[in-house]
């Protein structure tokens, strides 16, 4: 069944009309996983040499240990922000007299084929079949390998059961961002170290080998109360509550998103489509270069950082202040139409978070070739990507909610300053100044690397709490819409 499960879905992927924009998708996407896997296949093989070099004075196993739980503790933090719940692949076979177990199986197993579960075998693997085989044993060597694909399996099923949760209450939200920041929170403070407790486990474990059956266990109780969760609860309406009717065809990646997805999609048309959004887009991804700019040896080798992290939130986060600047004016010719239809304020404001997200990843991913000038660089993008969407997205849109300066899409984009209002000025002072309230204050005391790890750990409270400052953003919009559409329509 899982073979037909499958191939009904080659089939349908194939048959699309709107496969080649699939197609070029799957290719990019392919693409950017091939080069986080040779990164991965490269740490794992060098692991060793790595550590020697950063950590001299340091025994390589103890920091090797240490670092597998703190991996997956971001690993899990990673999946709750992009990993996608496959639910709608099965919807239209639950009408059909197929045995529902079989159903969740193939739910189960799909949800492995993950780039999520994949990196950390290339990671971890090539050391424990090396330096811990040679030390410890082949047994020892074996049980960390089972340990590890454990780990990656109790992620994968207790993101997908939390996310479940989460789609149907709202407290289930809050209740697992609570106690997350309170995890993140313990370990910032040094009250609860998870790289020593990963230690005092994985060194157990070397000594104990059997004692990695208790990675198994756990990864086997998720599996279970996902699977138990699934067949309780696996209703058309149930799987689809949160699923819009309408899909976004010429861009099927973004189907999953539903009416955010939609409004993706017909964004990416606008953008496409003119000449002045399109300069935008293509303005940040030339600012991409910058970092030859200011990424220089002298400065990372002196800690001097302050020009670093400016560098790094405008690069990673230059489509949020280039594009996102003139907010909501790139639909000021159909602003009235979004605001008399049934289009939900929450999922519009969704959408311009998602669109920001997508980009600023791929500039992310792309930039990060910076990292081979110095780990810290990668250090310092890595935060100030995670400030760029959980604050400074927020800051922009906030202040694109003050915008009633109405952008002409036919014009041309050089020397074209219609559409620019005060507030874009107003909006670089505090999208550049806020990174560093996070960081002057451990800069000051000697600690500037521990003030980019604050300000990247702000960024994600902001990524957590997103659903919060949606609704937030949505009532704002919703109040000074009517000045807004006042506003857009003095050409």
């Amino acid at each position: 069944m899982l073979s037909i499960f499958l191939s009904h879905q080659w089939k349908a992927f194939w048959r699309s009309r709107n496969k080649g924009a699939s197609i070029a998708a799957q290719i990019f996407l392919g693409l950017a996983v091939i080069y986080l896997l040779v990164l991965a296949i490269a740490i794992g093989i060098g692991m060793e040499l790595i550590i020697s070099k950063m950590f001299p004075d340091k025994d390589v196993f103890v920091i090797f240990n240490g670092f597998i739980l703190y991996y997956f503790a971001v690993d899990f933090l990673m999946r709750m922000q992009l990993q996608e719940l496959p639910t709608l692949s099965i919807v239209p076979y639950l009408h059909l007299k197929i045995p529902r177990r079989k159903i969740v199986s193939f739910l189960n197993i799909r949800s492995l084929f993950s780039a999520f579960n994949i990196l950390p075998l290339f990671i971890f693997i090539p050391f424990c079949c090396t330096a811990i085989a040679s030390v410890y044993g082949s047994f020892p060597a074996i049980m960390y390998v089972i340990a590890i694909l454990s780990l990656c399996a109790f992620n994968n099923y207790v993101v997908m059961y939390i996310k479940r949760l989460t789609t149907l209450s709202v407290k289930a939200v809050m209740v697992v961002v609570l106690v997350i920041a309170a995890l993140a929170s313990l370990e910032y403070f040094k009250v609860l170290s998870i790289s020593a407790i990963s230690n005092i486990v994985f060194d157990f474990l070397a000594v104990y080998p059997l004692s990695g059956l208790g990675f198994s266990t756990a990864a086997i109780l998720a599996f279970t109360i996902n699977t138990a969760y699934l067949r309780r609860n696996m209703y058309t309406e149930e799987l689809s509550s949160a699923v819009a009717k309408k899909v976004s065809t010429d861009y099927p990646f973004l189907d999953r998103f539903g009416a955010t997805g939609v409004l993706v999609a017909l964004e990416l048309k606008l953008i496409l489509r003119h000449k002045r959004t399109r300069s935008a887009i293509i303005m940040s991804f030339f600012f991409m270069l910058y970092g030859f700019l200011f990424y220089k040896q002298d400065l990372i080798d002196k800690g001097e950082i302050n020009m670093l992290i400016f560098a790094a939130v405008f690069m990673t986060g230059s489509c949020i202040t280039i594009y996102g600047q003139f907010m909501f004016g790139w639909q000021a010719s159909h602003f009235d139409g979004l605001m008399v239809n049934k289009t939900n304020l929450k999922n519009f404001i969704a959408a311009k978070f998602l669109l920001f997200t997508i980009i600023s990843t791929i500039v992310l991913i792309v930039t990060s070739l910076y990292g081979l000038i110095s780990w810290k660089v990668l250090f310092i993008q890595i935060a100030a990507y995670f400030y760029n969407l959980g604050i400074g997205a927020v800051v922009v849109l906030y202040f694109a909610t003050w915008n009633s300066k109405a952008i002409d899409l036919g014009k041309s984009s050089t020397f074209n300053y219609q559409g620019v209002s005060a507030s874009q000025f107003v909006l670089i002072i505090p999208y550049f100044l806020i990174p560093y309230l996070f960081y002057f204050p451990f800069s000051y005391t000697g600690h500037p690397y521990w003030g980019v790890a604050f300000l990247g750990f702000a960024g994600l409270i902001g990524l957590f709490t997103r659903k919060y400052w949606i609704k937030f953003l949505a009532e704002a919009l919703n109040k000074r819409r009517y000045k807004i559409a006042e506003g857009f329509r003095e050409r």
